[in-house]
């Protein structure tokens, strides 16, 4: 079975961490808010750091906000800031922590005008990179051009997760809806 090349050449534990990932979630999509924002959340915090970095503190991440449960984030209080703040399990930067705050509040509001985060990049679909990259940093903190690409990479919006060799491409073809698939 032929992987991206990135996955080939890594060994051992590293290799089974990003063999995990790249096999079960880089580039399928995401039909859960909570599990999005998570993403979102991973992505931003990787900004400056390894992949490999975020992978290892996902569990860390996951307790950290609650499981990623966006009404929760959003309504976090400045006693839940300095909490994560002094959580050696994540990435401690105020910045990112507020990102993460905010971000829940603005996707609370998505969530109400769109019915879901989900619908919502739905309803955005498709645009190039460029154009989501300017929506990113209009709606969103944190929000720069690399971190956007990613993230759209990593739920599918975006091309570019798997080479058309790597067998894992194949299988998320066949789970994209038609109006994501690769024509």
């Amino acid at each position: 079975m032929s992987y991206c090349s990135a996955i080939e050449t890594m060994t051992g534990d590293r290799k089974a961490l990003h063999k995990a990932y790249h096999d079960n979630h880089y580039g399928f999509p995401i039909h859960d808010d909570n599990e999005l924002f998570g993403r979102l959340i991973m992505e931003i915090n990787q900004a400056g750091l390894s992949w490999e970095t975020i992978l290892k503190k996902e569990e860390a991440f996951r307790k950290a906000y609650h499981n990623f449960n966006i009404k929760k984030v959003a309504a976090y209080t400045e006693k839940d800031r300095e909490r994560l703040l002094n959580d050696a399990g994540i990435i401690r930067n105020r910045l990112k922590v507020n990102a993460a705050i905010e971000n829940a509040k603005t996707i609370t509001g998505l969530q109400k005008e769109f019915g879901s985060f989900e619908k919502w990049l739905e309803s955005h679909h498709p645009k190039t990179k460029e154009e989501w990259v300017k929506l990113f940093k209009k709606t969103f903190r944190f929000t720069g051009g690399e971190i956007v690409n990613e993230f759209l990479q990593s739920i599918g919006y975006l091309p570019g997760a798997h080479t058309e060799g790597c067998a894992i491409f194949k299988k998320i073809q066949k789970t994209k809806p038609l109006w994501m698939q690769k024509k």
